[in-house]
């Protein structure tokens, strides 16, 4: 195995998908000659010609519009929203069209297409570029809305978005692109739709998805150090929803806190919190908490770190839990004001 990062896994995942299906097309803003803004579709063009991976016209609309009949047509569209608000012209398409076909025609016409949209921040980009927009999506019957946080799960996600016969919006967690793993590719991880533990532990749940999962394995170690044994789940699939493995997680501990880097007003973080509240009430020891950016526009890059949640922040969460029922843990957040 060698150190594999983001960007070279979702490459790989385009690369081995179009060889094997005639019918998989790659297109969007850049993605031909140049190869991407983030390199994804590098090289794919001169491996595969102009007729499988080209350039569009600046119109993100017309990109997925085309998409649509391209898949009604028998192909399997995969295009690229360059960044997560340019993605916006297009979305009257995604929810007036690509989400509801097969609904509209009784699974008569279904469209497999694949909308990858590198979304959320940390790398200092400027207004239009570092937007969370998993809410608008996971919001929208019809989709499948998923979001990988390795390497290993970016190439087996994409795999299974494009070969499923529904339409997916990939999310890509534009500052986990150079990220590295150890992985030998081809890989396949868990399937579209199925959460998975990142981290045990058995004093508190903290589940997070896409580019949250690095910060919560990074909160995890801090608050071992404070005596915390902090459990880490990993949603991946936003839509559908794996109820099974979060609940049986939360379960286990009975505290949770919730980690997203969007917004938190009607946010997903806000439905998977509902969730677990309904389906784990008599587990739970404390109310499910979340940690998430604040309630405004992105903030120009100087001022991104301000905005974004940071291990403090989910320290501070954690602490709000505060237990004594285990004699041998002292939660810090006895010291607060605690009943």
């Amino acid at each position: 195995m060698a150190p594999t990062s983001m960007a070279q896994a979702l490459n790989a995942a385009l690369r081995d998908a179009i060889a094997e299906d005639e019918n998989v097309v790659v297109f969007g803003e850049d993605v031909g000659k140049l190869g991407g803004v983030f390199r994804i579709t590098d090289g794919l063009q001169d491996t595969f010609g102009e007729d499988r991976c080209f350039d569009t016209p600046l119109a993100e609309s017309g990109i997925a519009g085309f998409a649509v009949g391209m898949a009604m047509a028998g192909f399997r569209p995969v295009v690229e929203m360059q960044f997560d608000a340019f993605a916006f012209p297009a979305f009257e398409q995604v929810v007036s069209h690509v989400a509801k076909m097969r609904n509209r025609t009784r699974g008569a016409v279904s469209l497999p297409i694949v909308i990858r949209v590198p979304f959320a921040g940390g790398i200092g980009g400027v207004e239009h570029h570092c937007d969370s927009s998993e809410a608008y999506y996971a919001h929208t019957p019809g989709l499948k809305v998923v979001s990988p946080a390795t390497p290993s799960d970016a190439y087996s996600l994409l795999r299974e978005a494009i070969a499923d016969p529904d339409p997916v919006v990939f999310l890509e967690p534009k500052k986990l692109y150079w990220s590295k793993e150890d992985v030998e590719l081809p890989v396949s991880t868990e399937p579209i739709g199925r959460a998975v533990v990142r981290r045990p532990g058995r004093d508190a749940t903290l589940i997070a998805y896409g580019p949250g999962v690095p910060l919560a394995l990074e909160s995890a170690e801090a608050a071992a150090e404070e005596g915390w044994d902090v459990q880490v789940l990993d949603v991946r699939s936003l839509v559908p929803f794996d109820d099974e493995t979060v609940t049986a997680a939360v379960r286990e501990t009975g505290r949770c806190v919730v980690l997203q880097e969007a917004q938190g007003f009607a946010g997903v973080g806000a439905e998977i919190a509902a969730r677990v509240q309904e389906r784990c009430f008599h587990s739970l020891a404390a109310p499910v908490l979340r940690v998430s950016g604040f309630d405004v526009p992105y903030p120009p890059p100087k001022l991104e770190h301000s905005h974004l949640p940071n291990v403090d922040r989910v320290l501070d969460t954690l602490a709000r839990l505060q237990w004594d029922d285990q004699p041998d843990t002292k939660w810090i957040g006895a010291q607060e004001g605690a009943a």
